[in-house]
């Protein structure tokens, strides 16, 4: 065996014995797990209306996008997306990549182009912080949900003009930024605020329309706003909603958007649809309230320390990488599926359950999901 490829069998042994092997494992489409831990929040991503608009795009323009938006994977579908989403999340323009990877990475860069000091949460996304090494910007990791902390970074550095990056609600806990705290730190000293609303849109604010616009803060000048369209609108793809300069600046610059082959229109479509219902959709996000509710008594009540998720999502802690790994197994056995997170995933070190709600799944359903954790766990 190749050299290199011994020093690869090392590392896997490494992890493994860390208890950090990872596996993928394929699910059939008559899945019948009773799933909590994808993303589709609102259960939107098999929903009739949903599937209608996705084919009816498939049936118009083939299978995929068939090049870049400056070439030829511009559409129609993408231009009337944008538009609804900008009016949706309160913000005067936005621009749709094909993940929201690729959204965060662009926004950060785009970004740096006038800000030479970055303040990133220490629980960021691991897209946000590839964002931010990308950018080759100088970058300082605040404390977690820590205002005074990034008011105290930004004073240390006067006269640079910075960007702080957060998330709404985050990823692993499913805790919630301080956003309008952070603004006022932001705003008060000339900085730039980006906040990645991944989990938020769909669940917080009026009509579902993001924990941006649940702070206030839609339609400012300097903040600047990514999400996905994968987790409650139950499709693919990223947004980045902000200024219109910033985005005519993504156009002409933003690597990640010139050189990737646009969205499917399929996926747009469908998406599409998904918007249309999920800014309706006030009786999920209150099923989702009741569920949230639900799911912290029980597992309270197990003696689990779980705290109320801030939109529809839950960690519940595991003894380590080993025994989390172990629980969710268990779980799935018995036709659960709940997320497994363990480093380098955790920022904090600490393996855990990755809780979601979801609106699709059946009352009788979700009761028996707890059970069957609380049975599981170690």
């Amino acid at each position: 065996m190749s050299g290199w490829l011994d020093a690869l069998e090392r590392l896997a042994g490494s992890r493994a014995k860390a208890g950090l092997t990872r596996q993928l494992r394929p699910r059939p489409a008559a899945d019948f797990v009773v799933d909590l831990a994808g993303n589709d929040y609102l259960g939107l991503s098999a929903h009739p209306q949903v599937i209608e608009g996705s084919a009816r795009f498939l049936d118009a323009y083939g299978l995929g996008a068939t090049g870049s938006r400056l070439v030829r994977g511009s559409t129609e579908a993408h231009a009337a997306l944008e538009s609804s989403l900008a009016e949706w999340m309160g913000a005067p323009a936005a621009l749709v990549f094909s993940s929201g990877y690729l959204a965060n990475i662009a926004a950060v860069r785009g970004l740096t182009t006038v800000c030479d000091l970055i303040v990133s949460d220490a629980y960021n996304h691991a897209s946000l912080i590839d964002g931010c090494k990308i950018s080759g910007t100088r970058t300082i990791v605040a404390p977690h949900n820590d205002p005074a902390g990034v008011a105290a970074i930004l004073d240390a550095h006067p006269g640079q003009t910075a960007l702080v990056v957060t998330e709404s609600v985050f990823s692993v806990d499913g805790d919630l930024a301080p956003l309008a705290e952070l603004h006022r730190v932001t705003s008060a000293r000339g900085a730039l605020l980006l906040v990645d609303d991944a989990h938020a849109l769909g669940i917080l604010g009026p009509r579902g329309a993001g924990g941006v616009a649940a702070a206030g803060l839609a339609g400012l000048d300097d903040v600047i706003v990514t999400v996905t369209l994968s987790k409650s609108l139950g499709g693919a793809g990223g947004v980045i909603a902000g200024p219109p300069q910033f985005i005519r600046h993504l156009i002409d610059t933003g690597r990640t958007f010139i050189y990737d082959t646009a969205l499917p229109p399929a996926i747009v479509g469908g998406v599409q649809a998904a918007v249309s219902i999920a800014r309706a959709a006030d009786d999920r996000r209150a099923l989702l309230s009741s569920r949230a509710a639900q799911i912290v008594s029980r597992l309270s009540a197990a003696g689990f320390a779980v705290v109320p998720p801030a939109a529809a999502v839950l960690s519940v802690p595991a003894p380590g990488p080993e025994a989390a790994v172990a629980w969710a197994a268990d779980c799935r056995d018995r036709g659960v599926a709940v997320g497994c997170f363990r480093p380098p995933s955790t920022p904090d070190g600490t393996s855990r359950l990755r809780l979601t709600l979801n609106a699709g799944v059946p009352d009788a359903a979700f009761a028996h999901a707890l059970d069957v954790i609380v049975e599981c766990a170690p």
